[in-house]
């Protein structure tokens, strides 16, 4: 394992393992290409040709439209100037970081992904948590708060921000001069995170800025795109933080953006969802046959929490046991950010891969845990007969 420990280094050694294994870390499609995506794939030498013969600003605004549109997004800015296309979400993210005040208070949602705080915290921004009780309760940050960000749908939880929940943050934010950020990475897996939150935010009067991104959805080895879209009041300086990144994306990652967001309308999306919700049975099954339970029964996201019980192994130790035996999977301590041993009771498993694989990636798990399960019941049966005879 990497020096550095953050879920990002975990997923690394997962796809650098010398011996191949099985990883089930990242929530990245790693499928085979449905038929549908294959002919849109090999297209790419004619999407090349393309985009030396297409304005850049035509093709970026096509992809911009069925992206968006394809995921219900119709109020997003789309040929307003404030929509960017980044490399991925990530980038996105610190792109944001950089142009919020040096300093300033913000709130995270927690658990999450860590790489967000890691991103706001590196940029020298001071962070407060953010529960998904308080965001369900609707108890959003007071002063000195300056920006409230949120993942929807949640990783790895799979939360999902009622509409009403965002109309009622979005208020409170334009109340009190903050700026609401979404992280909608997720968003294309589930229609129930669809709604237009681009409308209910505007409707809200409050500043906002909002993440897409097209790498959790098709199976594109990396080439995906980032969107990092903002409201008309905002005043902070994110065209400068844009241009210190980077020129522009690809164009020919654009036209296959294009390409399949309209595949992703007709009919892709309920083949993906079909193998989530497959892979997400059989990890179930299997868990289930040695006590353990899915943390998040009712997610549509392509990950999955596995909770682990309070008198058994810690997520730590099962992962570096299936690390062992070539299975990458992600304990769950550092999407607690804050507060790290809060997540020691969960793992993450990711369901975005072949059937075959998250089958034998669930099967190893649950005899890994039922193997250090025995282990540390014989061991505390050892201690209280040493102590009887003592």
């Amino acid at each position: 394992m990497s020096d550095v420990v953050n879920l990002t280094t975990m997923e690394v050694d997962a796809l650098t393992d010398a011996d191949g294994g099985l990883n089930l870390t990242d929530g990245h499609a790693r499928l085979g290409l449905t038929p549908e995506q294959a002919a849109i794939i090999a297209s790419i030498p004619d999407m090349f040709a393309e985009a030396s013969s297409r304005p850049f600003q035509d093709i970026e605004r096509q992809a911009h439209t069925a992206f968006l549109h394809g995921i219900g997004q119709y109020s997003a800015p789309i040929g307003t100037g404030r929509i960017f296309s980044c490399y991925s979400s990530t980038l996105a993210t610190d792109i944001v970081a950089r142009a919020l005040p040096a300093g300033a208070t913000i709130a995270v949602l927690h658990p999450t992904f860590d790489n967000i705080a890691d991103l706001f915290t590196t940029r020298g921004l001071k962070l407060v948590p953010m529960t998904e009780r308080q965001l369900m309760n609707q108890d959003w940050p007071e002063a000195p708060v300056s920006a409230i960000v949120v993942t929807h749908p949640n990783n790895p939880t799979g939360l999902i921000t009622p509409r009403g929940h965002l109309r009622s943050l979005a208020e409170h934010a334009a109340r009190n001069g903050q700026t609401v950020i979404i992280d909608a990475s997720f968003r294309g897996q589930v229609r129930d995170a669809q709604y237009d939150t681009y409308e209910v935010l505007d409707a809200a009067g409050a500043d906002w800025i909002i993440i897409e991104d097209t790498g959790k959805l098709w199976p594109t080895h990396e080439l995906k795109i980032g969107l990092l879209a903002f409201s008309e009041r905002t005043t902070l300086p994110l065209y400068r933080a844009y241009s210190e990144s980077l020129l522009a994306a690809s164009p020919v990652v654009l036209r296959m953006v294009t390409e399949l967001a309209g595949d992703w309308v007709e009919g892709g999306y309920e083949r993906a969802r079909d193998t989530v919700a497959r892979n997400r049975s059989v990890v179930k099954e299997a868990i289930e046959a040695v006590g353990l339970e899915l943390a998040d029964p009712t997610s549509q996201i392509s990950v999955a929490r596995i909770s682990l019980p309070e008198d058994g192994p810690g997520s730590g130790e099962l992962y570096q046991l299936l690390v062992t035996r070539g299975v990458h999977v992600l304990p769950c301590s550092p999407f607690h950010w804050a507060d790290p041993k809060s997540g020691d009771r969960f793992i993450r498993i990711s369901l975005a891969r072949p059937y075959e694989t998250v089958r034998q990636g669930a099967e190893k798990l649950a005899a890994a845990f039922a193997e250090l399960s025995a282990a540390a019941g014989a061991e505390r049966l050892a201690e209280a007969e040493g102590a009887l005879v003592a």
